[in-house]
């Protein structure tokens, strides 16, 4: 017999624990040098990517699953009892079936409602808006959200502007209830812009991602009022901010949307370097890689922005479990 859920009383919504997967496979800028027209400073100097890693056998759902295992013992929560389970992908193998059931089934979250989100590089923190919204409102108490991608399926590996700026990996968050009516999780900044949607896509016809880089960095460095505005729905000032996650899709991007909200004692992520652009496991990773190595404590309040293929964007403000 399946349990009846008992909602949480309306209220707040925080985050309870994170978790990361990276592959092993490390990938230096030498391999694409060796193959195409390119070199280790042309790459960090266009993109800022040192190495990224590469998935071996592990598929969407096997990242997502470690990283989401990871995220529910830091959160102390069982998969028993998770209520929801979101899973943001854009690089899933097939249209038809999704995998955030099988995510929730491979953890034993039987119960569980479960609802693949494509928000491309947005993904996540669309993800988690919905996952807050729905402990507010009681329709669940704890929400399982998982970002994970294995882009190198789809990236042209002969492509030197776009073959060595993506990878592989999963970030998860498990969102559960506040003690009171709080803005541990902000209201979402969120919006579009589908005027030019083909600026980033894969296409039937092509099933390998383009983009139009310069395009996408004009477009994406001028999203620093969505992050203002993120700021301004918690209630707190830029300069309140003990850290900054952007997503991680460029580092003149990252650097260029840092400097435009003028907070240079904030932490920045800049994950980039080290991960590649993984798309809507980025903000996951990056947040979670800044807990584990101290650079935020409990209750530190971090702005979340990722913005991508769509186009799309949506970013909020939140405390570190």
């Amino acid at each position: 017999m399946v349990a009846l859920l008992q909602p949480a009383p309306p209220g707040g919504a925080r985050l309870l624990g994170l978790g990361s997967y990276l592959p092993a496979r490390s990938v230096g800028n030498d391999e694409f040098a060796a193959r195409l027209d390119t070199d280790d400073g042309w790459i960090r100097t266009r993109v800022g990517v040192s190495t990224r890693r590469y998935a071996g056998s592990e598929s969407v759902a096997d990242m997502a699953v470690d990283a989401a295992g990871k995220a529910l013992a830091a959160a102390g929560v069982v998969a028993t009892g998770v209520d929801l389970v979101l899973l943001a992908s854009c690089t899933l193998p097939s249209a038809v079936p999704g995998r955030a059931g099988e995510v929730a089934t491979r953890l034993g979250a039987h119960a569980a409602g479960a609802l693949d989100v494509n928000g491309a590089c947005a993904g996540f923190c669309y993800g988690l808006a919905i996952a807050a919204d729905a402990v507010r409102s009681g329709s669940a108490r704890q929400v399982l959200v998982v970002g994970s991608e294995r882009l190198t399926d789809w990236v042209d590996h002969g492509d030197r502007a776009t073959a060595p700026i993506f990878g592989d990996g999963a970030g998860a968050a498990v969102v559960g209830p506040a003690t009171h009516a709080s803005t541990e999780i902000g209201p979402p900044a969120w919006g579009h812009d589908g005027s030019n949607p083909s600026i980033i896509e894969i296409t039937r016809a092509d099933p390998h991602l383009r983009m139009a880089g310069p395009a996408v960095y004009r477009w994406a460095i001028g999203l620093a009022p969505v992050a203002r505005r993120a700021c301004a729905l918690a209630g707190i000032e830029p300069a309140d901010l003990v850290a900054f996650v952007p997503h991680q899709a460029n580092l003149r991007i990252v650097d260029a949307l840092a400097a435009a909200l003028q907070v240079p004692h904030v932490a920045v992520a800049r994950d980039i370097v080290e991960c590649g652009n993984t798309s809507a496991a980025s903000v996951p990773i990056a947040l979670s890689r800044l807990v584990e190595r101290g650079q935020v404590r409990r209750g530190d309040p971090v702005l979340l922005l990722a913005f991508g293929a769509g186009l799309t964007y949506a970013g909020q403000v939140v405390r570190t479990p």
